[in-house]
């Protein structure tokens, strides 16, 4: 078996779900091929080198996304290194861009995948389907295959080993994009990707106001978490569409999610079900985020969260 994985790199930094996707890669015992894409890659192969990769490229000269150039770098490295399987993080990105290259190769392309057994002729890969309500088992038997996996399902393991891996410059002249990245604005947010963080705190309509979230805020602070909100207070317009979980927002599976004040409606359940651990605040006691969380608790969110945060800060104070 040839996988070839897709490394994201993202403000200048290698994405955690990319390093996820490599370490399954290396446990098959297979010949691994890494890609990375974008401009001055070479200091981001230091973190590369521990993982026992059997080639790296570098497409290291385009300096914004565009789906047409990073597709001929992706498609040459696929056929330079035999690959019979292609990963990537389920992220905006391999979403556009994996698609795009799987149908030029006439190839099966399955995303956000959660379970991905290497069969001996085949492969058998899970997703979550119908707003994570069932899952989908495929079994491909391609020669071909392009698979995003979600973000914090596959662990990232490290043998602490340094590898020597061989790194090669892709030397391809590319066509003009037909479309580009003309500019990019940042809503000036600097808490870590959602779908990528391990401690999630979500805020819901039972908070009440926009202002509110910053008792949340303040939560995530001391637990090293980032910020998320259902749909119902995006729509209200108390906080961007960036932090929303759930069907038209962003899918999650953290380690532990917070949901605070947050009914449970099935839209918001499909973006976070997954969580490893979900722990739910809210006064209703019949909400139906109970039905799905870990730990309930009953109880007035703007009463429990601040106590919360200042037990927990008390504690990391103290250690």
């Amino acid at each position: 078996m040839n996988i070839l994985v897709l490394i994201e790199v993202r403000n200048n930094q290698i994405r955690k779900a990319s390093l996820e996707a490599l370490s399954y890669a290396i446990k098959q015992n297979a010949n691994v091929t890494a890609l990375l894409i974008g401009h001055n890659l070479n200091e981001l192969t230091t973190h590369l080198a521990k993982f026992k990769i059997n080639k790296i490229y570098l497409a290291d000269t385009i300096v914004n996304y565009a789906t047409d150039t990073f597709a001929m770098a992706l498609s040459e490295v696929i056929k330079l290194s035999s690959a019979n399987l292609v990963l990537a993080a389920n992220t905006s990105l391999s979403k556009d861009l994996i698609p795009y290259v799987a149908t030029a190769f006439n190839a099966v392309a399955v995303t956000d995948v959660v379970e991905l057994n290497i069969l001996s002729n085949s492969l058998e890969v899970t997703k979550p389907v119908y707003s994570a309500k069932a899952n989908a088992i495929y079994e491909l038997t391609g020669s071909l295959n392009f698979l995003t996996l979600r973000p914090n399902v596959f662990s990232q393991e490290l043998t602490g080993q340094i590898y020597q891996n061989t790194i090669e410059n892709l030397n391809i002249k590319y066509n003009e994009p037909r479309s580009q990245v003309i500019e990019t604005i940042t809503t000036g947010n600097t808490q870590m990707e959602l779908s990528e963080a391990p401690i999630i705190v979500s805020g819901g309509r039972g908070l009440k106001a926009a202002e509110n979230f910053a008792m949340l805020q303040d939560l995530c602070d001391v637990l090293g978490a980032a910020l998320g909100a259902s749909r119902a207070v995006v729509d209200a317009g108390w906080i961007s569409h960036q932090f929303q979980v759930g069907q038209t927002g962003k899918t999650v599976s953290p380690q532990l999610y917070i949901a605070c004040g947050i009914s449970g409606a099935i839209q918001h359940l499909a973006g976070m079900s997954s969580s490893k651990v979900i722990v739910a605040i809210n006064k209703d006691p019949d909400a139906p985020i109970f039905k799905h969380a870990t730990y309930s608790v009953v109880g007035d969110v703007f009463e429990i969260v601040p106590r919360l945060t200042k037990e927990i800060k008390a504690l990391r104070d103290n250690n």
